[in-house]
């Protein structure tokens, strides 16, 4: 038998490693904490997409699939073969997405438009999946309010016809999707503050937006 050969890790795939073994464990926690904490959800939905999209600036998009598989496999065995692998939708692929944008220093304004669409589609996959398992069709929550929206604004123009059912629709997936638009920008905003000084800038905003984000207030 030859001699084991001894292989040591370079100082870079040490920090690779344990960026990508910590980056997702906060990954896999966070959402643990989403589901199972009453209060703080917001903020655990604003920070659930930053760690892994911070992987992939440091380390880029390798580690960051492998720190969202790494993730997924912790969810799995905390939360079941269900909830677990829900991370992905929108959370881990939104991750993947804004960290290969900013890492590449593209505009915001494509990271933002397609991000929020990533994070609609994501939120209507997670509520299809979420109604088999409870047993009930969650979306109708969604078209009683976005009915209730369209009835209050039928009323303020003084509109008296009836709100036809194509018309919910349509309003309800508009306002997931302005409920992402806000959230993928306030990512923009959160991960502008807070990655440069973790070493791991992200791409300048447009002039356009750069008044809303100009004032850092951590």
């Amino acid at each position: 038998m030859g001699a084991p050969t001894n292989r040591s890790l370079s100082r870079r795939q040490a920090r690779q490693l344990m960026d990508t073994a910590y980056l997702a464990a906060a990954t896999g926690l966070l959402w643990l904490a989403l589901y199972y904490l009453p209060v703080g959800s917001p903020l655990f939905r604003l920070a659930l997409p930053l760690p892994l999209a911070l992987l992939q600036l440091r380390h880029g998009g390798r580690c960051a699939v492998e720190g969202l598989v790494v993730a997924a496999l912790l969810a799995v065995a905390l939360m079941g073969p269900i909830r677990g692998p829900l991370l992905l939708f929108p959370y881990g692929l939104l991750a993947l997405w804004l960290g290969w944008c900013w890492r590449r220093r593209l505009n915001w304004w494509l990271s933002w438009s397609l991000g929020s669409v990533i994070g609609a589609a994501g939120f209507l996959v997670r509520v299809a999946v979420l109604s088999v398992l409870v047993g009930e069709n969650l979306w109708v929550v969604i078209t009683t309010a976005a009915a209730g929206l369209l009835e209050r604004l039928a009323s303020l123009v003084g509109l008296g016809a009836g709100i036809e059912l194509a018309q919910v629709q349509v309003a309800a997936v508009l306002l997931v999707w302005v409920q992402n638009v806000i959230v993928v920008l306030a990512l923009h905003a959160v991960a502008y503050w807070i990655f440069p000084k973790l070493q791991a800038p992200i791409s300048e905003p447009p002039d356009a937006l750069r008044a809303l984000v100009a004032l850092d207030p951590l």
